[in-house]
């Protein structure tokens, strides 16, 4: 792994304020998932996998964000598993 320690949210956020100047929603980042191929979107599941495996914090800050990413992650193996139903 890298020495970035942002979460996936973070990472996603600056690179779409980087390229269009505004943050993204994770509603956004679910969406743009589904642009994804069959073998990227299963990478960035997998990457996801590993980072929610990490420790969390318990001050609330880290516990409110640990919940955010994993209704993400939700979100974003919903929109796979759709895809991969209609064979996308």
């Amino acid at each position: 792994m890298s020495d970035d320690d942002r979460d996936f949210i973070e990472r996603a956020d600056s690179v779409a304020t980087n390229l269009h100047g505004q943050s993204m929603t994770t509603e956004e980042i679910a969406n743009n998932f589904a642009l994804l191929g069959l073998q990227k979107r299963t990478e960035a599941l997998d990457k996801f996998d590993t980072e929610l495996r990490g420790d969390i914090d318990s001050n609330p800050h880290s516990l409110r964000r640990h919940v955010q990413l994993m209704a993400l992650r939700k979100k974003m193996a919903s929109v796979h598993e759709a895809l991969r139903k209609a064979r996308r």
